[in-house]
């Protein structure tokens, strides 16, 4: 009787823990010479499983992954230059949150994945505005 309340009390437990990737970069940005632009997210976790030291971020585009360097100033947000070739407009991305989990009997890999985002470049205006 006593293992199968504690297999109730499971659920509710692990209701209060989640994990969460919040972009942060703008949905549109002016072309730029060197073709690199800014992407940058947020991961917010309650989940005590996590090993906050093995968190591993990265952008996804297309096939490529470009890794995401911790935000010097704000803990939790995470940043990278992500390429868009000169003549395209569109670029479409997702972020990738690797890490490692406690676990019985052993620790575990999990990543996290977030929505497909698209990033629009616009030309400047001839005025500069």
């Amino acid at each position: 009787m006593k293992k199968i309340y504690m297999l109730l009390l499971l659920p509710l437990a692990l209701a209060g823990c989640s994990s969460s990737i919040t972009n942060l970069t703008p949905s549109r940005l002016v072309r730029n010479s060197d073709g690199t632009y800014r992407v940058e997210a947020a991961w917010r976790t309650t989940e005590q499983t996590i090993r906050p030291e093995t968190i591993k971020p990265s952008v996804m585009v297309g096939e490529k992954n470009y890794p995401m360097q911790p935000e010097l100033v704000v803990s939790d947000r995470w940043e990278a230059f992500v390429p868009v070739p000169a003549d395209q407009k569109l670029t479409h991305y997702q972020f990738r949150f690797d890490f490692l989990r406690n676990a019985i009997p052993k620790i575990v890999e999990d990543s996290k994945l977030s929505e497909t985002y698209t990033l629009e470049i616009v030309d400047k205006p001839a005025d500069g505005k």
